[in-house]
């Protein structure tokens, strides 16, 4: 979808009836019928029904693959390959293509892969929840998201530098399992220094003091402060001019080492009033903060469709809307990537 909104002509491609899995992953349903999430990622394609055991439909998967720049697919091992469909062979009989395949757990790997299992096999759960609680995962399927962000990174950049090289080199292969441990970042660097197993610490931050959720009067806010010379403008905006002043907390690893005495005091002084007044002082002193928002309300301040989805975090536009179940098959089958022609404005 990244690349159909920074301007790619992209064919969807789902297996007849039931289609891509996600169609059925609801309640949400709009009123077509279609869950709500299989319409947040699939906006910018078209899409057309094949069955792979079938040899016609074997045949238009090698036609169309021959006339693109990339394709992407998300199989285990061998599932295309026992189909004629093998992309080492497509590779060479077709020197500028590109194929980018994203799995589960890496390309020797025949475990199926979904977020879940990798968000709880990649560390993730083990750093987030309450710091006495249970493991837990993040609110989305996000170690998905990054997969999808990391293949789009990967093809952008065998595009831009050229694609006159072995058909080996131009078969990308991304995984979730791969893509969750690189996003761990500064939590495994942590980790890779000490030694030391990283622990949860649910809404503060391992390295930085305060960076966390407080409570006002009124309502949840996070306060990040991180440099000295921010916490020095956070406890005066908040009217705590002698703990800037105080020589414990002037530094960074100062303020960690005393991190509850100080979290304390900045929870009582936050706690007497409403958020609204807090951000207001923060932002004045250039301090960074915010309040916790429902989905709803963090939405309305970036734009968003009930069918297309939240609007493009790159700089792309919103062209197609989400193709039903072989809603564009006739159009492909009758003319392959001439399809676009049909159905983008001229």
């Amino acid at each position: 979808m990244i690349l159909g909104d920074l301007g790619a002509r992209v064919i969807k491609v789902e297996r007849p009836e039931s289609g891509d899995e996600t169609r059925g992953w609801g309640p949400p349903f709009d009123a077509r019928g279609e869950s709500a999430y299989y319409l947040s990622v699939n906006r910018n394609k078209i899409g057309i029904a094949a069955d792979l055991d079938r040899t016609e439909d074997q045949a238009l998967l090698r036609r169309l693959a021959g006339g693109a720049d990339v394709v992407v697919d998300n199989f285990r091992p061998g599932t295309l390959e026992r189909r004629g469909l093998d992309p080492a062979a497509m590779l060479a009989e077709h020197p500028r293509l590109l194929w980018c395949t994203i799995t589960g757990f890496g390309a020797g790997s025949e475990r199926p892969g979904y977020d879940f299992v990798v968000q709880a096999e990649r560390g993730w759960m083990a750093i987030t929840g309450d710091p006495g609680g249970a493991p837990m995962k993040v609110g989305v399927a996000l170690a998905d998201v990054l997969a999808g962000k990391d293949a789009a990174i990967a093809v952008l950049a065998a595009l831009a530098g050229g694609r006159e090289r072995a058909a080996g080199e131009r078969w990308l292969h991304v995984s979730l399992a791969r893509s969750a441990a690189a996003a761990l970042v500064n939590v495994a660097q942590n980790a890779l220094v000490t030694g030391r197993e990283a622990v949860r610490w649910g809404n503060a931050h391992p390295n930085l003091v305060p960076y966390q959720l407080f409570d006002a009067a009124d309502r949840p806010l996070v306060v990040a402060v991180g440099s000295d010379a921010q916490w020095r403008s956070c406890a005066r905006a908040l009217g705590l001019a002698a703990l800037a002043d105080d020589a414990r907390y002037a530094t960074n690893a100062g303020r960690l080492a005393h991190r509850a005495e100080l979290v304390a005091l900045l929870g009582e002084r936050l706690r007497e009033r409403p958020a609204a007044e807090w951000l207001a002082r923060l932002e004045a002193a250039g301090v960074p903060a915010g309040v916790v928002k429902g989905v709803l309300e963090a939405i309305a301040e970036e734009g968003g469709s009930p069918l297309t989805g939240v609007s493009p975090s790159v700089p792309g536009t919103v062209r197609l809307a989400p193709p039903r179940l072989d809603e564009h098959g006739a159009l492909v089958r009758a003319r392959g990537w001439d399809a676009f022609a049909a159905l983008e404005p001229s």
